[in-house]
């Protein structure tokens, strides 16, 4: 690994420089014109573990003194870009619950057959004269289990094939808040001396993102400067791993993003 350090310092940037994506969006124009928000969820998963009675729920808006001629709730299953009509809808501001067993039946997908991490994502499409104009929030709703704070903490095994390591971390939850997680030992299993962080992830509590702010790790990072991790990912409720998606950097530049998946050992 550290033979490729400097050659993925000179060649990320290059990376970014082409990485713009022209594809066009198949749901339509996004954030012209009229944009229908989405608020309030909660909650914001399919309960995995009582899916005849699970649902969302959430709050569709438009900016004060806007109108639309037509809107709608579409919906999609695992990614499958074959969005269905939901339902529609006739006023703005409204409340929307939406079940497991409704989504899953016009999605075409067995309620029996669902299992924990399936994902339903959810848009809004507003219709003004010969515009039609789709959300810019994406409602993701994944089915999982409850939260069950005794499983975010504990001596977790992580490997990263992506950036070619492996070993022990030791996650800790703080003491106000069963949502922020400390994670001590990233750079350490690189057999670097982790003199900084920890790096803390934040568990959004209706949706299990997480979201993993910029912090150094250690002030040596294979003879750079300040070896700094920071990401995004999702929190499985039900067994307490992690996967997540780190971006590391130094303050001579950037190596790229890494998948990391933590699994929780005791």
């Amino acid at each position: 690994m550290k033979k490729i350090l400097f050659y993925l310092l000179v060649f990320v940037g290059i990376a970014f420089v082409g990485g713009c994506d022209d594809n066009e969006d198949p749901a339509g124009v996004r954030g012209v014109g009229i944009v229908p928000g989405i608020t309030d969820v909660n909650p914001a998963i399919f309960n995995s573990k009582d899916l005849e009675n699970a649902y969302v729920e959430f709050k569709l808006s438009l900016e004060e003194g806007v109108t639309a001629s037509e809107a709608t709730i579409i919906g999609s299953y695992n990614g499958n870009g074959a969005r269905k009509e939901i339902t529609k809808i006739t006023s703005f501001p409204s409340t929307f619950k939406i079940t497991a067993s409704e989504a899953a039946s016009i999605l075409g997908v067995s309620l029996d057959a669902l299992e924990n991490d399936d994902l339903f994502t959810f848009e809004v499409l507003v219709k003004s004269g010969d515009r039609v104009n789709t959300s810019n929030s994406v409602l993701n709703v994944r089915v999982a289990c409850p939260f069950d704070d005794t499983l975010t903490t504990g001596t977790y095994f992580v490997v990263s094939d992506d950036w070619g390591t492996s070993g022990e971390l030791t996650l800790t939850a703080d003491p106000e808040d069963p949502y922020t997680i400390y994670v001590v030992g990233l750079a350490t299993i690189d057999g670097l001396n982790e003199d900084k962080g920890p790096l803390v992830m934040k568990i959004n509590p209706l949706s299990y993102e997480v979201v993993a702010p910029k912090a150094v790790l250690a002030t040596d990072y294979f003879g750079y400067d300040n070896g700094a991790f920071e990401g995004k990912g999702t929190f499985n409720s039900c067994d307490g791993s992690y996967t997540m998606n780190f971006s590391i950097t130094v303050a001579q530049g950037g190596f790229g993003t890494f998948k990391y998946v933590m699994t929780r050992e005791d």
